[in-house]
C-alpha cells in the first residue's frame, strides 16, 4: 500500500450505499426481463436470425445432393421442383419452418452449384 501526501493515516473511501446498489441491480434486472419478454413476444420460438438459418439449411441440403449425386438425376429432380415438393411435404425439417421460401431458394442455389447468398463478410 502506498500512502500519498506525507500523512501516515489511511483514508477510507466509502462506495455507494447498499440501498443504491440494490435499487440499481433491481432496475437493471427489470430492464433485462422487459427486453427478454419483448423478444419472446416478437419472435415466439423462432430465432431473430431464422431466415439465415432456413436459407443455409436448404443450401446445405442442395449442395450435399449435388456432391453425392453421381448420375445427376437427383439434382435435376431438385431443380425441377423437388425442393418445393420436399418443403411442402415437411421434409425440410424444423429449420425450413423459419422461412420456407428462403429454404427452397437455398436448396435451389445449392443444387445448382451457385455460391451461397450468405457467403462473405457483407451479404
Amino acid at each position: 500500500m502506498v500512502l500519498l501526501g506525507g500523512d501516515d493515516a489511511l483514508v477510507r473511501h466509502r462506495g455507494p450505499g447498499r440501498r443504491t446498489v440494490l435499487s440499481a441491480g433491481a432496475a437493471a434486472l427489470a430492464v433485462l426481463l422487459g427486453a427478454a419478454a419483448y423478444a419472446i413476444d416478437a419472435y415466439h420460438d423462432r430465432p431473430p436470425w431464422g431466415s439465415d438459418i432456413a436459407y443455409e439449411a436448404g443450401y446445405v441440403l442442395g449442395s450435399r445432393a449435388r456432391h453425392h449425386d453421381v448420375s445427376g438425376e437427383r439434382v435435376r429432380a431438385l431443380l425441377d421442383g423437388g425442393c418445393a415438393r420436399m418443403e411442402a411435404q415437411g421434409l425440410g425439417g424444423r429449420k425450413a419452418t423459419h422461412n420456407p421460401a428462403l429454404w427452397v431458394a437455398g436448396c435451389l442455389d445449392g443444387a445448382a452449384g451457385r455460391p451461397s447468398a450468405h457467403q462473405g463478410l457483407a451479404y
